[in-house]
């Protein structure tokens, strides 16, 4: 069926959707158009290998089989390139260690040929959580992406499968794949551990210790058994958001992102994913390059399933940047004004007790994706890598007695009404996400796990330039007893590479639970696990670019209003000098930091996707010196 037979058949677009729609083709028009020409210049050259010399492909093809090499050397079979994020030390990315030869050998049976092409680097925000590592977590998106092109940069390749998962790995193998957007290219997910400890008891234990209530053995315990064999994690941070998003984009094979690993279902997927690689080729049939299916209305579908589902507030840097690699023009109020109109579907920790394994279960991505198009919040029309038309993505796989893989009809309603359900019965009549303006700058805010009694704060501000002397107030006994604003600032992406504050987030609810208005304002991020006390992060202007927050002071009573939008600040601060610094010289280096100098002071914004890659025209003209150490 072709895209304009799908476009005759879906309901009616809702208006928001359709105008925030109109106006990303708009204002992508000569970026978009700019993209394509040169994807599809590329396209026309036909495969790559093919223009080699022959120096050059002897050198590709030197330590293939002798069979393989007679492929190589030919142009009727197509070379997939396999690009993985493995090792052995992150759960998410553990399975991966078996999925090459695999690949290869369904890609054979495909009627292809396969190379790993390269590796790219995995961390975990998870483990350098509060680190000096840390800081280095979202710069690695970037190096990702060019580790990604530095592996298809040898042109030997007809198509692409990218093995990835967690928070910073598939943001940055799906930018770095774009700029090969002529090649057809399939993601192919591990999915998650099973559950185990449940998420709210995991969180109370959290709190706990922060109390001092909790020894770090009864932490460590409670830690290791949620976080417990091989897969993703299992609650809804950034991971599992990568995983729907990709799906969603058509980028996945439809039903595969939240299947478990080490089952028979999880392994025939994988050897689908490779088979369609080979069918998505010229040689295949059915050409289908990635530049191709992240358009404007793909992007704004994984925009409206992010707000849907209460996703990772990560994503409104990494749609951004995701966007632009495609040409596409993306901004945060595209998000704040789609969040009007989406509702909130689902309720995953910390938005909820429930796991990704239970939202698989009530209908998962299938029935979401199906409640959405019915309701017209999502673009049918669009391109994916099982062929025109997300409706496809309404099917679920099934292993039949046999072996065989087939997709059947996925379920029309929610099995479980406390973990996911339709637009006409929702957690919330708009998303998880919102936009914060006000003369602090502008911020994202997620609401979904915020109660409603919490989502207005207004007290005074304490200002900290280092979540750790945020902590050490909090353990002396300072911030107790008032209603507060906890500042974090000189934590933006030039500053030191926005780390994650996640750490601060079990003091933060201690406060709260003991009765006092409690909400936090910083440059920096929460991670997708942002909970419940409400978070006003990536503030941009960042405070070492001379932003607002520079100049706040303790005392100033400070706003955060998630209901009207608002972030304000009760004094006047254009006459204030700043105060406080991002880290310098010293301050600055280790674990590798200072490697990184030339990424701290060239990245973007926060809201044009805290990048490295065609940003500089998004940052003030005055710079921040960052010396070399």
């Amino acid at each position: 069926m072709s895209p304009d037979q799908h476009r005759e058949h879906r309901p009616d677009l809702h208006p928001v959707l359709a105008a925030v729609t109109a106006r990303v083709v708009a204002r992508s028009a000569v970026s978009r158009a700019a993209y394509l020409r040169r994807t599809r210049a590329a396209a026309d050259t036909g495969p790559a290998r093919h223009q080699l010399a022959c120096a050059n492909l002897a050198h590709g093809f030197a330590a293939a089989e002798p069979d393989d090499k007679l492929v190589l050397r030919g142009r009727t079979k197509p070379n997939v390139a396999i690009v993985s994020s493995y090792n052995d030390m992150l759960s998410a990315h553990q399975p991966f260690e078996t999925y090459p030869p695999v690949l290869k050998k369904a890609v054979v049976r495909a009627g292809g040929i396969a190379q790993f092409a390269g590796g790219v680097p995995a961390m975990c925000d998870g483990i350098t959580q509060g680190r000096a590592g840390m800081q280095l977590s979202l710069y690695s998106r970037d190096v990702i992406a060019m580790s990604t092109a530095i592996a298809l940069s040898h042109d030997m390749f007809d198509a692409a499968l990218m093995l990835g998962v967690c928070d910073k790995i598939v943001p940055g193998l799906l930018i770095g794949a774009l700029s090969f957007g002529h090649l057809p290219t399939v993601f192919v997910p591990a999915g998650p551990m099973a559950s185990g400890l449940p998420n709210g008891e995991k969180a109370r234990i959290r709190q706990l210790y922060a109390e001092g209530k909790a020894t770090r053995d009864e932490l460590l315990e409670a830690e290791a058994a949620s976080y417990h064999s091989a897969g993703t994690c299992t609650f809804y941070g950034t991971a599992n958001s990568n995983q729907l998003l990709m799906e969603v984009l058509g980028l996945h094979l439809p039903g595969s992102s939240f299947v478990n690993p080490g089952t028979p279902l999880r392994d025939a997927l994988t050897r689908a994913a490779a088979a369609r690689a080979v069918e998505l080729t010229a040689q295949g049939g059915e050409l289908t390059p990635i530049g191709e299916i992240v358009d404007e209305r793909a992007i704004v579908n994984a925009c409206v399933a992010l707000l849907a589902s209460g996703g990772s507030t990560n994503h409104t840097l990494h749609l951004v940047a995701i966007a632009r690699a495609a040409g596409v023009a993306l901004t945060w109020q595209d998000l704040s004004d789609l969040s009007t109109a989406v509702p909130l579907l689902s309720r995953m920790y910390p938005n909820g007790a429930a796991d990704v394994n239970h939202f698989h279960a009530a209908g998962g991505i299938g029935f979401l994706i199906r409640t959405l198009l019915a309701a017209g919040l999502l673009h049918e029309d669009v391109l994916t890598v099982a062929g025109p038309g997300l409706s496809r993505y309404t099917q679920e796989p099934r292993l039949l007695d046999d072996g065989a893989l087939v997709w059947q009809d996925g379920p029309d309603h929610s099995l479980d009404h406390d973990v996911l359900r339709p637009v006409e019965a929702p957690f919330s009549v708009d998303g998880g996400l919102k936009v914060l303006t006000g003369p602090l700058g502008t911020a994202v805010i997620k609401v979904s796990a915020v109660r409603p009694e919490h989502q207005r704060v207004s007290a005074p501000a304490v200002v900290f330039d280092d979540q750790d002397d945020f902590l050490a107030a909090f353990s002396a006994g300072t911030l107790d007893g008032r209603d507060l604003v906890a500042v974090i600032r000189y934590q933006g992406p030039a500053a030191n590479g926005m780390p994650e504050l996640h750490k601060l987030t079990p003091a933060l609810g201690v406060l709260q639970d003991r009765g006092h208005q409690v909400a936090i304002v910083t440059d920096g991020r929460m991670s997708g696990a942002s909970g419940k006390v409400p978070a006003a992060i990536h503030v941009t202007p960042e405070a070492a670019l001379g932003g607002p927050l520079a100049r706040v002071r303790d005392g100033d009573v400070i706003t955060v209003d998630a209901t009207t939008g608002v972030l304000d600040i009760d004094a006047v601060l254009a006459s204030r000098p700043p105060t406080g610094g991002a880290p310098q010289g010293e301050e600055w280096s280790g674990t590798g930091r200072e490697l990184f100098a030339a990424f701290r002071a060239t990245v973007g914004t926060a809201d044009t996707g805290a990048s490295v890659f065609a940003s500089y025209d998004a940052r003030p003209t005055a710079r921040l010196e960052v010396p070399v150490v």
